[in-house]
């Protein structure tokens, strides 16, 4: 199997992604700008930053899933450089996640109060109710507390913004829309813009899953990312 690039979502690390990279051959995670190993760059942390990093750093060609704020990179990088994506997965996410000044008050308040404050909220986004207490997202939540409060703000104001609507139509690759059934941070008008917007598009959804499916139901995620890749 080709390269398969797992990128994540706000305030995770590559941890998020064990099950998948222990299920599937040539499956790699990356860090985002200042989240675990990777350091913050100089100057504004954008979408398009991210992504480019990431393309120097990728084969010619490759696959690339991408979950919440990994989505919105993945995206990016299919329409900047479409020669160069095999298979996208878009996880969780959206072409526009949120409202900016929302992201803006939240990467504020990291910078004045530590990142132990969104901890909660995190919490209640990431997983339902059922599975929030279970060793694995404790485990994720626990990582999120000790994060370095400028990578989390910066990386949060780049969600805020991006907005892809438009740019949607030069997404080619082949495209799998993947949702949690219980994700709040995506709701119907967030998919259907996704759906509407990438040709060819195939979407699917996870049950008993919230925002952060791959940790939640790893299996039935891990599935869904084989078949697309």
């Amino acid at each position: 199997m080709s390269t398969l690039a797992l990128l994540g979502g706000l305030g995770t690390t590559t941890a998020i992604w064990r099950r998948q990279l222990d299920a599937v051959d040539g499956a790699v995670a990356f860090d985002l700008p200042g989240h675990g190993a990777e350091p913050l760059p100089d100057g504004e942390v954008t979408i398009a930053v991210i992504g480019a990093s990431l393309l120097e750093r990728l084969p010619e060609r490759f696959s690339f899933c991408g979950i919440s704020l990994g989505g919105m990179v993945g995206m990016w990088i299919a329409a900047t450089a479409p020669d160069r994506v095999e298979r996208l997965v878009l996880a969780c996410t959206g072409a526009k996640l949120g409202e900016r000044a929302d992201y803006e008050a939240r990467a504020e308040l990291v910078r004045s109060e530590g990142v132990g404050v969104v901890v909660e909220g995190a919490r209640d986004r990431w997983f339902t109710l059922a599975f929030r207490e279970s060793p694995e997202a404790r485990m994720v939540l626990d990582a999120l507390a000790t994060m370095d409060p400028e990578g989390y703000a910066a990386c949060c104001e780049a969600v805020g913004r991006f907005d892809f609507r438009g740019e949607l139509g030069g997404v080619r690759a082949p495209t799998l829309a993947l949702f949690g059934d219980r994700d709040p941070v995506t709701p119907p008008e967030v998919r259907e813009t996704l759906l509407r917007g990438i040709p060819g598009v195939r979407t699917a959804e996870i049950r008993e899953a919230a925002h952060l499916a791959n940790v939640q139901q790893p299996e039935a995620f891990t599935d869904h990312l084989r078949s697309a890749a």
